[in-house]
Order: C-alpha cells, then structure tokens, then sequence
C-alpha cells in the first residue's frame, strides 16, 4: 500500500514525539510504502545519516516548512504552536499535490501527539486515521495547591489550549472525519468522542527498539540489587518529583536507602530545597541529564522507577524500567496508567497529594523488603513490554489496521458503483 504520514517531529535515536514519529514510519515501511511529511530544522541530518547506514528503499521524505517565517518555531512556547498549526496548512496542499501523482491509500497523522490541533490532511480524498494523539489528560485540581504561581499559570493557559482546541472547527472536523481516532489515555478519548470521534480506541504511542528491549534485558530481575529508587525526567511540576520525595521520607526506611533523581529544569532549585526539608538531604543525589547509555546502566543498578507524573501522555521511560525488570510506581493517571498493572507495577490512587504520598510510601516499602515481590513484577513488565510495547508489533498492528481499511475501502466502492 502507499500510506501518507504527517510527522511534525521525526527523528532517530530519539525519545518523546522525536522518537515516536521516527520509529512509527520507519515500522511501517517495512510493510508498506511510506512518503513522510515532515520538517527539515531537526530532524533531516540524522534522518538522511541513518537512511545511508541502513537503507530503506520504500521510505521517502519530504521536508518543507512554512514559506514565511520558516523558522519561528524557534521564537518561544506560543510562537511555536502557531507554527506547528500553519505547518498542518501548508501540509494539506504538499500532500495533495502529492495524492495526485502518487495516489495514497491512506493518510495518517502520527506528530505531534496532540489532539487539540487540526490535521487537514483529514480533507484528502482517502481514508484518514487520527494519532494515536493525547492531551486530555489534566492534573488533579487537589494537586494545584502545591504548585507555584508560575505552575498555576502554565496549567491555566494549557486548558486555555485545549478548551480552544475542543471549539476549533477545524480540529473537530480532523476528528470527524477520522476513521479511526486513536487516544492516548481514556481521558483523550472522551474528550475525542465529545469532539464527534466516531471509531475512538485507547492505543499507547510509546514504544521500545527489539534492540532497545534486548539491551535492557542485561539487567537480571533476581540478583539483588542496592535498597535505591530513581526518577528521570525534566523537572516540572507536573511530573511530580516533589511528591516522590515526600513518599520517600514517609516510607522511613533503612539509612543506607537512596533516591535518584536525574533530570534538569526549573523546579531543581525547589527539589533541593524540599529535600533539605525532609532532612533526606543525604540519601537523595541528583544526576543532570546524561547519555542513555548511562541512564540505562544507573535504572539497572536500581529497585525501582518512581514516577509520579500529573498528566503525561505517554512515559518512555516507564517502558524502559519494565523492559530492564524493574517495577514502576506511579499515579494512576495518564499514559503511566496504560503501560503499568498490577502485575507489572503499583498505580497510585491520584485523589489528593496526601493519598498519593501515602500509597507511594507503602509500595516502597513494600519494594523494599519483599524482593520475591521484585522479582516477579520485573519479570511481568519486561514480558508486558515485548509483547505490546515493541516498536515491530506496533509496526505490524498498524499494517493489519491499514489492510483492513482497504478491505473495506473498497468494499464500499463496490457497493458505490453497483448502486
């Protein structure tokens, strides 16, 4: 089949929408033929480097970017997603002049994972399929009591965002006239069904390399390992390390117990400070950003991932603990909630700050004196992960849909002409 697939961001050996509009084109032409529309800021540098050491002869790019003001993505948070929304524009009609030499079969947004901005490739005269694309998730109003003012301000205008994405008529027309919408978390996908989503399923964006899986797989889920939990990411308020660390003082454990945090970003200096609070100044240790290849050695030689996100999407690196055995704590909220069970983790009750705390300061303690109950959660992870988190079985779940809507493409065709 020719698919057409609309990918804002793409690059490879990347994590985070990067990551995911690379690894999905590049899965799907190994079953069919792809064209890509994306943009060359970034992304075609690596893009062309990786084509040359591993060639794809059915996957081809085409790279433009707005004719006026190509390159105000760079201006800062709003001049960006005004960009990001006039490159949609622009889009339509490179795709269109395309659809008329190529004849696609199907069309497919895949980035920016984003369900509140339209996609106008949904105009084409083929079938169009939305995402998977996230955004609905929103942090627990009992959790905004923590946050500084600045905090409150950027949770306000991204509801600001996504309120004028639901009234835009454009994006309610890209979720109308998908044939299939998929969403992220359950939370995007009420929001994608208020919108007029008729065929709205759950389907995670997020997904690990078999290479990537096999890499995680040194580490052994029955050897022990130090009594150490580690968190990594950006830190911001929303991914809810503040809350990690007050679980980590309530769980009062053994002196020798640490907590990792690794990352970078404008909530460090609180962190600091909070951890000075809690008089566990000692047993924290804070790692700036690092190569993977390092972040994946010190997740290894840890008992579990904390990670206490308000409202994410998707986690890599929640994908990435399981696949090295390690069980995940995390609020049962967003992606984090689709990735992780009961099997494979413990996913919080999110009602208010002080439940969430306090169940996160059980299951480590729990993590930390029952190493049985380690063992057998990595091990369900890193099952969980090869299973519906590899990057090949998404590849080929994307095919069979792909198929299956020509099937019934051309079924309805028949019908047409008969009639």
């Amino acid at each position: 089949m020719k698919i057409l697939i609309s990918a804002y961001a793409c690059e490879p050996g990347r994590g985070t929408e990067l990551g995911v509009g690379w690894n999905t084109v590049r899965e799907v032409a190994r079953h069919h033929e792809v064209w890509v529309l994306t943009r060359p800021d970034d992304g075609r540098e690596a893009i062309e480097a990786e084509l040359a050491r591993n060639p794809v002869s059915n996957l081809h790019f085409v790279y433009f970017t707005l004719p006026i003001w190509g390159g105000g993505w760079k201006w800062g948070q709003g001049a960006f997603q005004i960009h990001y929304y006039l490159w949609q524009i622009v889009a339509y009609f490179v795709a269109r002049k395309l659809h008329r030499e190529i004849g696609f079969d199907i069309a497919h947004h895949v980035t920016f994972v984003k369900y509140s901005t339209p996609s106008f490739l949904s105009l084409l005269p083929i079938p169009f399929i939305f995402g998977p694309v996230g955004g609905g998730e929103v942090a627990p109003k009992p959790f905004y009591r923590d946050f500084s003012r600045r905090a409150k301000i950027y949770e306000f205008l991204r509801d600001a965002t996504r309120w004028s994405g639901k009234i835009d008529p454009f994006t309610r027309m890209t979720v109308c006239r998908s044939v299939i919408a998929w969403a992220t978390t359950a939370d995007t996908a009420k929001c994608l069904k208020a919108m007029g989503g008729i065929n709205v399923q759950v389907l995670s964006q997020v997904g690990l390399l078999p290479e990537e899986v096999a890499q995680l797989e040194q580490f052994s889920v029955l050897e022990p390992v130090p009594l150490r939990f580690i968190s990594i990411g950006r830190f911001l308020h929303w991914k809810g390390f503040h809350l990690g660390l007050q679980a980590f003082a309530e769980a009062d454990l053994p002196s020798e117990a640490e907590y990792w945090i690794v990352g970078k970003g404008p909530e460090e200096a609180a962190l600091h400070a909070l951890a000075k609070d809690l008089r566990i100044v000692t047993q924290v240790k804070f790692f700036p950003e690092m190569p993977r290849t390092d972040l994946m050695h010190k997740l290894g030689t840890c008992l579990a991932l904390v990670h206490p996100s308000l409202h994410d999407s998707g986690a890599f690196v929640c994908l990435e603990a399981m696949a090295a055995g390690r069980p995940v704590i995390c609020l049962d909220l967003g992606g984090p909630a689709v990735q992780v069970t009961e099997e494979t983790g413990f996913k919080i009750a999110a009602t208010d700050p002080e439940t969430a705390i306090a169940g996160m300061a059980a299951a480590m303690t729990r993590l930390a004196t029952e190493p049985e109950l380690r063992s057998r959660l990595g091990a369900a992870g890193r099952k969980r992960v090869k299973e519906l988190f590899n990057w090949s079985t998404k590849g080929q779940l994307l095919s069979q849909v792909y198929e299956t809507l020509r099937s019934h493409q051309g079924g309805a065709d028949a019908d047409s002409s008969r009639s």
